[in-house]
């Protein structure tokens, strides 16, 4: 063997491969219990007591990122050593250590309870590929890795040097406070960089468009342990944004796209106000992707031109629509979508659902058909007209519907908590209660107003925190067999709290939640109304486990809700997440309806149960029982309600 390791020696660097191989073959026999390539290792590498450090090491070290990756010859590893050496030099140098040392020592493994045959080998020893090569079959090298980190650098002097065409750089306090960068700081390279990226972004945000700040450099002072920085900085003109191209679109107007951003030519060239008017875009739905660009050159007026890219999204789509629960039954139905109906971002809904199978306060087949038109920025950029025309059909055993609406209405979003809306609504229909059919035509003006600090964009999505405030008044006439005026008033809060602030939970794992409604008719009596739009309670919108509208007054002997002109109703719920897809839930609901127009009057009924949740992509699967604890004559004795997303 000495031989052997005496010829490769001498062709080191130069196809020592291929000579090793030679050799091999003239051997006299195989070498007895001599490991063959490829060679396994375990790799170590020795903490230094800075978590951040350390994790720099483990993420540069290829020995140990790629030591379960197929083995490799002792040769081949021996070049992952010699790699590893400036990979971690270059780790240290980058938290400040640019007097560090890098310590490799490889041991022979071997079996469980046997001993290093050779003791441990330096990773620079030129003769290491063939002790390794040397190695008994079955062992792996066991490779560990220490870092000496000597002294901490610190930053010197900091030196801000013009470009040619600037003259000599003085920061405001704006940019001063961006750059951050002082003498005596930690030379670590991420916040040398950090700074140079913030400058010049504090320069762009102030109109110097053509700004740029250089890749620093550096000279490294052994005797002080300190590093000394030199930025180039060119500011460029101040200026402002010159004209809007826009690209890739096919269906939408272009004059839709420039009322909708929320820049315009001429104003002052910003990036973060540049992105929000991208990202305003893309949030409209129209588009599959949005780009915003900008050359490196003026427009001969020393503006800066901006180029918008399109990719317009699918058109249509169709979707399903179902939900079950044993007071109302199932539903189920199909949705059609035409998006961008006339080029300014229109949507056209078109609706078709078969309601009322199989509900314990159903007395058969009913449906619900209707067309939703959605006009966006109508009148003003935070404002939508939207328009309904729709056909029900309700067999419920407090009274027989069938109707045909049409309303219009305004919503606008007043800030990001806060919406409005206001419109009118015909509706003509024939109820039939108690085996007396009536038909009524009523005009009815709905205000409402929304209130929402939970943070949550979607509404499925579970809130973990935060209020919701929904408030309505809606005066109505009712023209048929004389007029009858009434205004329908309804207000909602519900309120979550994450046990996370106690230290009772991690975040958004425990969550209790409340919700209050209260209701009231003005204006006209309990029978002086159309039984659709008299104040109800019962179901998973105001008391689980009633049925739907099984709170409340009924006639005598039967199952008919009579309904009231005043209504009230609370719910708690602790919601408790399970693993990452599941969880459960525990609640209790109470209400009452009264013919009084004073809330809090009447029979008090209370339900509780329990679900259990599956998180999805698009929000939580929902199941919950319930139970009545005081059950009225002809109630039921249980419900069971199917959706998707929470109750509240």
């Amino acid at each position: 063997m000495r031989h052997l390791r005496l010829a490769v020696r001498a062709r080191r660097g130069v196809g020592y491969v291929s000579l090793f191989a030679v050799l091999t073959v003239l051997l006299p026999g195989p070498p007895a219990a001599f490991a063959a390539d490829p060679q396994d290792y375990t790799t170590t590498i020795r903490p230094t007591g800075n978590a951040d450090l350390d994790a720099a090491l483990r993420a540069s070290s290829d020995l140990l990122s790629l030591q379960k990756t197929q083995a490799v010859s002792p040769f081949a590893l021996t070049g992952r050593i010699h790699n590893d050496y400036s990979r971690l030099i270059s780790a240290l140098e980058s938290y400040g250590y640019y007097a560090g040392a890098i310590t490799i020592t490889i041991s022979d493994g071997g079996h469980k309870g046997s001993t290093p045959a050779d003791g441990a080998q330096d990773g620079r020893d030129p003769d290491l590929p063939e002790w390794m090569q040397a190695l008994p079959a079955g062992h792996k090298a066991q490779i560990s890795i220490a870092a000496s980190t000597g002294p901490l650098f610190r930053i010197g002097t900091v030196t801000l040097n013009p470009d040619q065409a600037d003259g000599p750089i003085h920061l405001n306090p704006t940019e001063a406070a961006a750059f951050g960068m002082k003498p005596g700081a930690a030379a670590q390279a991420e916040a040398v960089l950090t700074a140079g990226a913030s400058l010049q972004t504090a320069l762009t945000e102030e109109g110097y468009a053509l700004a740029h700040v250089s890749t620093p450099q550096a000279w490294l002072r052994p005797a002080t342990h300190t590093l000394d920085i030199a930025y180039t900085v060119h500011r460029g003109p101040v200026v402002n944004l010159g004209a809007f191209a826009f690209g890739g679109l096919q269906r939408t107007h272009p004059a839709y796209i420039a009322r909708r951003l929320t820049i315009a030519p001429g104003e002052l060239y910003q990036p973060s106000r540049i992105e929000r008017a991208r990202q305003d875009i893309a949030a409209t739905g129209l588009f599959s992707d949005v780009q915003v660009n900008h050359g490196d050159t003026l427009a001969p007026d020393g503006s800066m031109p901006l180029d918008f890219g399109f990719h317009e999204g699918k058109r249509h789509s169709v979707g399903a629509e179902g939900g079950y629960s044993t007071d109302l039954g199932g539903r189920a139905g199909v949705t059609w979508t035409h998006n961008n109906l006339f080029g300014n971002a229109e949507r056209l809904r078109l609706t078709a659902l078969i309601t009322g199978l199989g509900g314990s306060a159903e007395q058969g087949l009913g449906y619900d058909f209707y067309a939703d038109l959605m006009k966006p920025d109508f009148g003003s950029r935070q404002q939508n007209l939207s328009a309904r025309i729709e056909g029900i059909k309700q067999e419920l055993y407090s009274y027989r519907q069938t109707a045909l609406l049409a309303r219009i209405g305004v919503v606008r979003h007043v800030n990001r908590h806060w919406n409005v809306s206001f419109g009118g609504q015909i509706e003509q229909e024939q109820i039939e209660q108690m085996r007396t059919t009536n038909s009524y035509f009523i005009l009815s003006v709905p205000l409402t107003a929304n209130y929402d600090g939970t943070g949550v964009d979607n509404p499925i999505t579970p809130a973990t925190h935060g209020v919701r405030v929904g408030a309505s008044i809606t005066p109505s006439a009712s023209l048929t067999d004389g007029t009858s005026f009434f205004a329908i008033m309804q207000a909602t809060v519900s309120t979550y709290f994450d046990l996370k602030n106690f230290g009772l939970s991690r975040p958004g794992r425990s969550v209790l939640a409340f919700r209050g409604t209260i209701g009231n008719v003005e204006g006209a009596s309990t029978f002086a109304i159309p039984p659709d739009q008299r104040l109800y309670a019962g179901g998973s919108a105001t008391v689980r486990g009633f049925r739907y509208q099984g709170v409340g007054p009924q006639f005598a002997n039967t199952r008919y809700a009579i309904g009231g002109t005043s209504m009230d109703a609370g719910s708690f719920e602790y919601r408790q997440r399970i693993l990452q897809k599941f969880g459960a839930v525990g609640f209790i609901d109470a209400g009452q309806v009264t013919a009084d127009r004073t809330p809090f009057q009447g029979t008090v009924r209370v339900g509780a149960g329990a679900g259990a949740r599956y998180y999805t992509p698009i929000g939580p699967v929902r199941l919950d029982v319930a139970v009545p604890l005081n059950r009225p004559a002809k109630g039921d004795t249980w419900e069971l309600y199917v959706g998707l997303g929470e109750t509240f």
